[in-house]
């Protein structure tokens, strides 16, 4: 459900926006960047509360925090994936707090970092923050 509303989100943005200025051009490229980063994000985050609910079975209770926390971030990035991805009114407020979400989640899972799933999730928390900073600067300058 996800992805098809991240598909569709960019497939209509790109359709449906009027061609002409070039910041405008910018700033739509800005936020289809931001829109797929926050779905990768979201992606990684979701194999990563996997994994870390296996590693919590197996009696790993240090993963518990990671495994809330990267639930948190893979719904607020899915969120901010179709939000961004139309260019709705919210964007920039999604877009803060899904930026703010990756940031914990990418510290979180930092706290693991002999483990290469969970380097993997803060790596892309970390791509999917910068491209939400990105996308609020273009938003801000509009």
């Amino acid at each position: 459900m996800k992805w098809l509303c991240l598909t569709t989100a960019v497939v209509f943005a790109a359709a449906t926006l009027p061609l002409g200025h070039a910041a405008d051009d910018h700033h739509m490229s800005a936020s289809e960047d931001c829109a797929k980063a926050c779905g990768a994000c979201a992606l990684a985050c979701d194999q990563c509360a996997a994994h870390c609910a296996k590693m919590l079975a197996d009696g790993k209770k240090e993963h518990l925090a990671s495994l809330q926390t990267c639930q948190d971030c893979a719904t607020s990035c899915a969120a901010a994936a179709c939000i961004v991805g139309r260019q709705g009114p919210f964007s920039s407020l999604i877009c803060t707090a899904c930026a703010d979400a990756c940031k914990q989640c990418a510290a979180q899972c930092d706290k693991h970092k002999d483990d290469a799933m969970m380097k993997k999730c803060a790596d892309e928390c970390r791509k999917c923050e910068k491209s939400c900073r990105e996308m609020l600067k273009h938003a801000m300058s509009k």
